[in-house]
C-alpha cells in the first residue's frame, strides 16, 4: 500500500491535541480550588471525571472503530471534545466542569484507540516502531507546552495585559475572577477545527490485525478470569495513577509548602515534569536494548520512589521542585515496559487484552482523588505519599512478571570479542 505521510502528520497532530487537552488539569488545580472555593478532595474529582471516561469508553471505542471505521469515530471523538470545551467555556462552574471533563475524556479515549491502527497503515508497518516513538514525542511536546500556554494566559490576563488579539479576545470572553477559563476557549477552537479537518480528509482503509481487534464482551470476561490479566490491569492503573497522582498535585504542593506561585513556578514544574518524561522515553529505548526490561522497570521505579521521597521530605523549595520533575523522568519507561510485559505474557487475544489494559487508564481517575481526600484530612505531604503504594506495585512487576518472550538485548561482550 502507498504510504500517506500527510495522514501521518495529521495523526501526529492528533497525538499533540490529545496530550494538550489531557495534561492541563494539574496546573489548573490551584485555580479551581481558589476560583470555585472547593476542597482538595473535590478538586480530585477533576481527574476522576476525565479519566473515568477511559475506563468507560476504551473497550467500547475499539468495538465502535471495528464497526464504523476510523473517520466516523475520529469525528465523533472531536465532536465530544468540542461540546465539552464549549460547555465549560460558556457556563464556567464546578459541576459543569466535571461534566465537561467527562465529555472531553470520552473523546480522548476514543482517539487513543482509533489512531494507532491508522498510524500503522499510513506510515507502513515497517516504520511503525519509529512513527510510534515519534507520536510519543509529539504527545510529550504538547504536555510540555500546555502548562506554559496556561501560564502565559493567566499571568497576562490577571495583569490586565491585552496587547494582542489573543489576549484582548480572551479577556472579553472570560469572567473577571476566572481568567484561566480562557484555556478552554482555545481547546474548543482547536477541537472544532479538528472536526472540520477530519471530516474533509480522506483516510486510508484500515484492516485491523489480530492485535488491534478488541473482540466481544465474552472474550473480555474470559480474559478477566486469568490472574495475569488482572495483575497487569492493576499495573497500568498503578502507572497512570502514579503519573497523574504526582503531576496533578505538584503545583498545589509547591504552593502550600514552599510558597511558589502556581501560575509561574507551579506551571513550569509541571511542564518540565512532562518534558523529562518524554526525554526519558528516548533513554529508555536505549536501555531496553542493553538490559532486561524487568530490571529496567525495577531501577526506574526505585529511582521514582527516591525522587518522590526527596520532593516530599525536603524543606528546600528548589530541591522539592527538581524532585518532582525527577519523578517524571523515572516514570518515562513504565508504560511501555508494563504494556509489553503484559502482552508478552499471553499467547493470544492480544487485541482484547490491549483493550483491558487501556481501561486501566482509569487509575488516573482514582489516585489523584485519593491524594486529594487524604490531603484534606492530613495535609498534601501525606496525601501524595499514597503514590508510594502505586510505585511499589510497579516495582513488584519487575519480579513477578513471567513473559513468554523477553525483550531482545545487545550483548556488549559479544560485540567486543568480534
Amino acid at each position: 500500500m502507498k504510504r500517506n505521510y500527510g495522514i501521518v502528520l495529521l495523526i501526529m497532530f492528533i497525538f499533540f491535541v490529545i496530550s494538550f487537552l489531557t495534561n492541563i488539569i494539574g496546573p489548573l488545580v490551584p485555580e479551581v480550588i481558589k476560583g470555585f472555593s472547593v476542597s482538595k478532595g473535590m478538586a480530585g474529582l477533576l481527574n476522576f471525571s476525565f479519566f473515568i471516561a477511559y475506563g468507560v469508553m476504551s473497550i467500547p471505542a475499539g468495538m465502535l472503530t471495528e464497526k464504523y471505521k476510523e473517520k466516523k469515530v475520529l469525528t465523533l471523538a472531536f465532536i465530544l471534545a468540542t461540546i465539552g470545551a464549549f460547555l465549560f467555556s460558556f457556563f464556567p462552574s464546578f459541576p459543569v466542569y466535571l461534566i465537561s471533563l467527562f465529555l472531553i475524556g470520552m473523546g480522548m479515549s476514543i482517539l487513543q484507540v482509533a489512531i494507532n491502527p491508522l498510524l500503522r497503515v499510513s506510515g507502513g508497518e515497517e516504520n511503525f516502531a519509529f512513527t510510534s516513538v515519534l507520536a510519543q514525542l509529539f504527545f510529550g511536546g504538547a504536555s510540555f507546552l500546555s502548562p506554559l500556554l496556561y501560564s502565559y494566559l493567566i499571568t497576562n490576563l490577571n495583569a490586565g495585559n491585552t496587547s494582542n488579539i489573543l489576549l484582548s479576545t480572551m479577556n472579553g470572553l472570560v469572567p473577571e475572577n476566572l481568567k484561566w477559563v480562557s484555556i478552554y476557549w482555545i481547546f474548543a477552537i482547536i477541537a472544532i477545527a479538528m472536526v472540520v479537518v477530519v471530516s474533509l480528509v480522506r483516510l486510508p482503509k484500515v484492516d485491523l490485525n489480530e492485535e488491534e481487534k478488541v473482540g466481544n464482551f465474552s472474550t473480555i470476561v474470559e480474559l478477566f478470569k486469568n490472574r495475569h490479566v488482572v495483575l497487569f490491569f492493576f499495573g497500568i492503573m498503578a502507572y497512570v495513577g502514579t503519573e497523574q497522582g504526582v503531576a496533578s498535585w505538584i503545583s498545589q504542593f509547591l504552593s502550600d509548602y514552599h510558597g511558589m506561585n502556581p501560575e509561574v513556578e507551579g506551571a513550569k514544574a509541571i511542564s518540565q515534569f512532562w518534558l523529562l518524561l518524554t526525554l526519558g522515553c528516548i533513554l529508555g529505548l536505549g536501555l531496553l536494548k542493553l538490559m532486561d526490561s524487568k530490571l529496567v522497570l525495577r531501577i526506574f521505579s526505585l529511582g521514582a520512589m527516591i525522587s518522590l521521597a526527596t520532593a516530599l521530605i525536603t524543606s528546600n523549595g528548589m530541591v522539592a521542585y527538581y524532585g518532582f520533575i525527577g519523578v517524571g523522568f523515572f516514570a518515562s519507561v513504565m508504560w511501555s515496559v508494563i504494556f509489553s510485559l503484559a502482552l508478552n505474557s499471553l499467547k493470544n487475544n492480544h487485541g482484547a487484552f490491549s483493550g483491558i489494559l487501556c481501561s486501566g487508564i482509569l487509575g488516573g481517575a482514582v489516585v489523584p482523588l485519593i491524594v486529594g481526600l487524604i490531603g484534606d484530612a492530613f495535609g498534601l505531604r501525606i496525601g501524595m505519599s499514597f503514590v508510594f503504594l502505586t510505585l511499589l506495585y510497579i516495582f513488584s512487576i519487575g519480579f513477578w512478571a513471567r513473559p513468554l518472550i523477553n525483550n531482545k538485548t545487545i550483548s556488549l561482550k559479544a560485540e567486543n570479542k568480534s
